[in-house]
């Protein structure tokens, strides 16, 4: 079984290379956003200090996978979430792709 980092990492490797994607930033300090895959400049994806998967989608579609027990809230440190984040909780097989690319699809499009 795939660690949280292994399963991040292949979907860094399948999206870098698609327009605009740049990969997480290797040196440096940790802080939000160092884990992260971004498109156009914006984070669409990322491994919170916490080690878990997170990804940003229109609030609707938060609300609907947290309601379907996918994931659940995203508070980066806050008390309360940050609405178009979510942290995938569900671990079957494909899931994360799955999200990783609405979150591709969602992000790149609120520039364009």
């Amino acid at each position: 079984m795939l660690t949280v980092r292994e399963r991040f990492d292949d979907i860094v490797a399948a999206f870098v290379g698609l327009p605009g994607v740049t990969p997480p930033i290797a040196a440096g300090p940790r802080r939000f956003g160092s884990d992260a895959v971004r498109v156009n400049g914006s984070v669409f994806c990322m491994i919170s200090s916490g080690e878990r998967f997170v990804v940003k989608l229109p609030a609707q579609r938060v609300d609907e996978l947290i309601a379907a027990s996918t994931g659940e809230p995203f508070r980066a440190g806050r008390k309360s979430p940050m609405r178009q984040w979510l942290v995938v909780t569900d671990t079957a097989p494909g899931i994360w792709e799955a999200l990783a690319q609405e979150a591709y699809e969602f992000t790149a499009g609120e520039r364009g």
